[in-house]
């Protein structure tokens, strides 16, 4: 059975985009997907430095989370936009764990697998902005991003305080889509399929 693995750029106790993507989790979890959710807070790793790299090894946490993407087959990210792009806690991450490890090669727990992205922000452009540049670093290591992409506007106006209840009914049918349809491309990509011997035809 497939698995998705979900985490939100931001390091904010009260982030936006960790309650936006709770919403799209509960959405794959309704379609039938095995969803787990991780906190980046939870794997710190230094300002990549292929020079520190080479003088220190590899970082321990960037490994373990090296570890943990390759045993998922989609990725759930959810990132807020700062400065019109994405932010450097998430790009750092995503830079450690693409880099070649004493287990793993350059990309290879990511190349293949699939993924969809959200983001969310108080103002009226919803962080549509760092959208593109994160389908672009997902890309270029090797990631098939779905075209459909949710960028959730106003959004402190749409959750129940600092709940992570989302009471704008449009935008959670957006999200939990967004999330059923990332299950449902795994389904097909990676679903399991029933073999029939000719014997019983």
């Amino acid at each position: 059975m497939p698995k998705i693995l979900a985490f939100a750029g931001s390091l904010r106790e009260k982030s936006l985009n960790r309650r936006a993507l709770n919403v799209a989790v509960e959405g794959a979890r309704k379609a039938g997907g095995d969803v787990t959710v991780v906190d980046l807070r939870d794997y710190p790793m230094p300002i990549y430095n292929a020079d520190e790299q080479e003088k220190n090894g590899f970082d321990a946490n960037a490994l373990k989370f090296q570890e943990l993407v390759n045993g998922y087959d989609a990725l759930l990210i959810a990132s807020p936009e700062y400065n019109g792009s994405i932010p450097g806690g998430l790009k750092n991450t995503l830079d450690w764990v693409s880099r070649k490890s004493d287990k793993f090669g350059t990309n290879e727990v990511f190349r293949g697998k699939c993924a969809a992205t959200i983001t969310a922000s108080p103002g009226s452009f919803g962080g549509i902005r760092c959208l593109g540049h994160l389908r672009g670093v997902l890309s270029i290591m090797g990631i098939n991003v779905l075209p459909s992409e949710i960028a959730v506007t106003f959004a402190a106006q749409k959750f129940d305080g600092d709940s992570s209840v989302m009471t704008d009914e449009k935008a959670k049918a957006l999200l939990e889509g967004l999330g059923a349809s990332l299950w449902e491309m795994l389904m097909k990509t990676h679903g399991e399929v029933k073999f029939v011997s000719d014997t019983s035809i």
